[in-house]
């Protein structure tokens, strides 16, 4: 059975949801992820009314659309973070109040916990987002690094992520971490690190978006095999390194879309993915979810690579193979 193909809204919140899930239901996707910023899922209105989130969902079903996730990365990145202006630009202005720091990273928290909440409400299990890091300024150890400073921001993540996490079990709700720079877990060490910090909670897995891996020159297959039973939402997101000698992997502090970044993100089946071996990876340990297309191209239009994409990903993913096909050599007794 194939896969459900979904959009993430978070790259489209400029538009009424409304809007996008007439455009979404006539390009052919089954479903949206909902962005938990604009219009389309707003969590404060989702426990102050609990009416709310019974309407949005009507509405997509409404355009045949179904919600099988919300996607809360902006304020989750918050929880974490060292705050400064920027997240001024991304948090909700009561979560972001004052910008005293612990301030925001108490009020993202519990704005997280409400997400769960809502989330519950919405008939959805599983929220995608970032959670933050204290410790991403240390990417590059020098001056060199107190590395015992670097496991406190482990325990950091687990214990303001902890409380969080028992929210999350008291919905019946799952957090997908998007493994992705500056954030607790961005590689297989750190993830690894990040779930042992945790204690394996089940309450946390991994949002697997491939275009954070293809730059790192990681293999995004080999890491669904080896997270199998914390892959719980998978994104389709492609990125394309651009290297010369002249532009940087590490992105020379240039915005994205700029000519002189040694890599960039681009519409699926553009870049540098190999999305048949991760679709391959994800029939071996047996993933049914979605494939939640995130679609960033700073070189094309939205409105051509959204059907672009869902097109590219119909074609390319492919259920597993149910029979061995050896036995039908074999003769019968």
């Amino acid at each position: 059975m194939a896969r459900p193909v979904t959009l993430f809204t978070g790259q489209w919140a400029d538009l009424p949801v409304a809007d996008l899930a007439a455009r979404c239901a006539d390009w052919g996707f089954d479903g949206l992820e909902l962005a938990c910023w604009g219009d389309h899922f707003e969590v404060e209105k989702a426990i102050a009314d609990s009416g709310y989130a019974r309407a949005r969902r009507e509405l997509l079903e409404q355009a045949g659309l179904g919600v099988w996730a919300l996607g809360a990365h902006l304020v989750g990145q918050a929880v974490c973070d060292r705050i400064d202006e920027r997240h001024r630009a991304t948090l909700p202005p009561e979560v972001y109040g004052d910008g005293e720091p612990e301030g925001v990273r108490t009020r993202a928290a519990e704005r997280m916990k409400d997400t769960a909440r809502a989330a519950s409400q919405l008939g959805v299990t599983q929220v995608n987002g970032f959670t933050g890091s204290s410790i991403w300024h240390l990417i590059y150890s020098f001056p060199p690094n107190d590395f015992e400073a670097v496991e406190r921001g482990y325990q950091d993540f687990a214990e303001r992520w902890g409380p969080i996490l028992d929210v999350f079990d008291a919905e019946g709700v799952r957090f997908g971490l998007e493994v992705h720079p500056t954030e607790i877990a961005y590689d297989f060490v750190t993830t690894r690190k990040t779930l042992d910090a945790i204690d394996n909670r089940e309450a946390f897995g991994i949002n697997l978006d491939p275009s954070h891996f293809a730059h790192q020159y990681l293999d995004t297959a080999q890491f669904a095999l080896e997270f199998a039973n914390r892959i719980y939402h998978v994104h389709v997101k492609d990125s394309r390194k651009r290297l010369n000698g002249r532009r940087s992997i590490l992105g020379s502090h240039l915005n994205f879309g700029e000519e002189e970044r040694g890599w960039d993100f681009v519409s699926p089946g553009h870049g540098d993915v190999d999305f048949e071996e991760l679709f391959r990876a994800l029939n071996r340990i047996g993933y049914q979810g979605p494939l939640s297309i995130e679609w960033e191209d700073s070189g094309m239009d939205r409105d051509w690579g959204a059907p672009d994409a869902l097109a590219y990903v119909r074609r390319t993913d492919f259920a597993p193979s149910e029979i061995a096909f050896d036995a039908a050599m074999q003769k019968a007794d």
